[in-house]
């Protein structure tokens, strides 16, 4: 992998193009947030969850928190790198929506 692929950012650069009110974000306790319209992602939901897998996939290197590794892998019987791709594929088409 050539090394000129890669971008390093700081936090504070990433939130300081952020529109989002991050000390009223910070404030807030558990009880204020409005979760009403979130479903309950328990058991029940993910044994009926379908991710739909891309076609085409490129192959990279990619880190990750090893807790984060292990969760994925006890989770999938397709395969954990398919559904980290899943999982990566359904965030990026929610940010599109917005």
């Amino acid at each position: 992998m050539k090394k000129k692929n890669f971008v390093q950012y700081k936090a504070s650069d990433l939130l300081d193009k952020s529109r989002t009110d991050w000390e009223r974000f910070d404030a807030l306790t558990d009880a204020e947030i409005d979760v009403s319209e979130i479903p309950e992602l328990n058991e029940e939901w993910f044994k009926n969850a379908d991710f739909i897998y891309p076609k085409e996939r490129k192959a990279i290197s990619l880190q990750v928190d090893l807790d984060v590794l292990e969760w994925f892998k006890s989770k999938s019987s397709k395969g954990y790198q398919k559904l980290m791709n899943a999982v990566l594929k359904a965030y990026v088409n929610a940010q599109k929506s917005k």
